[in-house]
């Protein structure tokens, strides 16, 4: 409940703000009254391979539930603390393995419970896991029909979000559950692609949904609006929604306190002819329209899919497809106007990390031109630019052994414990010291070599998550979840 206001008061908030917006809820969804029930307990997973405990956390380590998408404060900064920096030949110890099917949805973790989703053959699948050990929980699942026009994976995009008994998922074909996390059983669900006719898009449904006190906040992009809407979490029935010029990106919206007031952020702008989209700053209790910055390439087939980066009262947004960034401050009033834009340097899908008057950026739209970056955050200058390439050593599944020439790639960086762990494009696990005077590696190893290693890592209670979404090149192991010990032990 938002503080301050009853649950009467709220439902007839819900009600006025939608009718006031002009969008009607096209379907609302029914409730299931769930009698209580024992929590389930871990089964042993045929999917799962445990490789052995990790070590005690650290009596002083700071640990941190990692219960959506870019972490617990949506931003790919981590709180945790004594995290394994050095590790032995092969890397950190892996302690449980589970062979998945196909997506780029990362897990999210609270408590034990570790929720992700993905695809196997024609199925979507919500499993809970144990997070230590990799045993089941439960799972669901349902039928699917998605197939990517690109030859991209067909599996879901967006992060499951957890909220305390209740996770919520979002899939490719726009199917919103709303699940009891110590069950699975379905509180409601939501067809968003058939209650507000949405296309398809370029890659389905993408954006993971936020959550804001009762409010579930989705930029669904219906073709004439809304553009964002905000369900309430315990029913699922539409609060307000906001916008009717933009459609949905694949950047996930983000809230803020800015000059004291709480402010949500959309960086919408999809597929549309002809390309439109931008930043978009929404009153998140009403869903009234603050200011518009219009910033999308001119290109079609592009989407904005970096998610705003918010540092005091100034918001950062960037994009891909000879677009670039730009920096824009709000004013007391919550009017806005531009600090700089750049188009020098634009980040494809990876949100930018702001530390002490700098971004660091895994720039660049393909492989070729990809690199890391310091930008200082006054200028929006590139202070250094790095590649890094190097070469490699592989081994084959038949022994034999091959030397490559690897680098990061389109890479994904986290900030925690004083450093970046960053994973590579082409498996790579690295901690890096990034500074204003240049990029250095403080440890580095070779997980796995497969493509399409996309998803920003996940830790929590001093354990790793790394998604690997495609069969490894040169060993022919296929797709897995992988956790691993970072725990630097006592």
């Amino acid at each position: 409940m938002r503080p301050g206001l009853s649950s009467q008061a709220v439902l007839i908030l819900c009600l006025a703000t939608a009718a006031v917006a002009g969008f009607e809820d096209p379907a609302p969804p029914q409730v299931n009254e769930l009698a209580p029930i024992t929590a389930a307990e871990a089964q042993p997973n045929s999917a799962t391979r445990f490789h052995g405990k990790p070590k005690p956390l650290p009596a002083d380590a700071v640990t941190s539930d990692w219960p959506w998408f870019l972490g617990p404060t949506h931003n790919a900064v981590s709180p945790e603390t004594r995290l394994l920096k050095q590790w032995p030949q092969g890397g950190p110890k892996l302690v449980w393995e589970m062979k998945r099917g196909a997506g780029y949805a990362s897990p999210s973790v609270q408590g034990d419970y570790l929720v992700y989703f993905h695809r196997l053959e024609d199925e979507k699948v919500v499993i809970c896991l144990q997070a230590t050990t990799g045993m089941k929980y439960w799972e669901l699942r349902y039928p699917t029909q998605y197939r990517d026009d690109f030859g991209y994976s067909g599996g879901p995009r967006a992060s499951p979000l957890i909220d305390r008994n209740r996770v919520y998922t979002m899939g490719v074909e726009g199917k919103l559950h709303c699940l009891e996390l110590s069950t699975g059983r379905v509180i409601w669900q939501r067809n968003l692609m058939a209650e507000f006719n949405l296309k398809k898009a370029f890659f389905g449904v993408v954006s993971t949904p936020l959550l804001d006190g009762d409010f579930l906040i989705i930029n669904v992009g219906a073709p004439g609006g809304p553009c964002v809407v905000a369900f309430n979490k315990t029913n699922g029935r539409v609060v307000w929604g906001a916008g009717d010029q933009w459609g949905a990106a694949y950047a996930s919206p983000v809230v803020a306190n800015v000059h004291g007031r709480r402010r949500l952020f959309v960086f919408a702008g999809g597929k549309s002819q002809p390309p439109v989209g931008g930043l978009i700053s929404i009153d998140p209790v009403d869903g009234a329209i603050g200011f518009r910055v219009p910033w999308r390439s001119k290109k079609r087939e592009s989407a904005n899919a970096a998610n705003p980066v918010i540092v005091g009262n100034r918001v950062l947004i960037t994009a891909s497809y000879q677009t670039g960034s730009a920096l824009i401050e709000v004013k007391p009033d919550l009017t806005h106007e531009l600090v700089w834009k750049t188009d020098k340097w634009g980040s494809h899908w990876n949100t930018p990390i702001y530390r002490e008057g700098h971004y660091y950026v895994a720039e660049g739209r393909n492989m070729p031109d990809a690199a890391l970056i310091c930008v200082n955050a006054q200028t929006g200058n590139v202070v250094w630019r790095d590649d890094h390439v190097w070469d490699a050593r592989v081994v084959r599944r038949d022994g034999s052994s091959q030397k490559v020439k690897t680098g990061l790639l389109r890479a994904s960086l986290l900030w925690a414990d004083g450093h970046f762990l960053c994973v590579g494009e082409a498996g790579h696990l690295l901690w890096l010291d990034l500074t204003p005077s240049g990029y250095k590696e403080l440890s580095r190893t070779w997980l796995f070599a497969a493509p399409e290693t996309w998803n920003v890592p996940v830790v929590s209670r001093g354990l790793l998550y790394v998604c690997q979404n495609q069969p490894d090149r040169y060993r022919g192991i296929p797709p897995r979840l992988l956790c691993y010990d970072l725990r630097a032990g006592e």
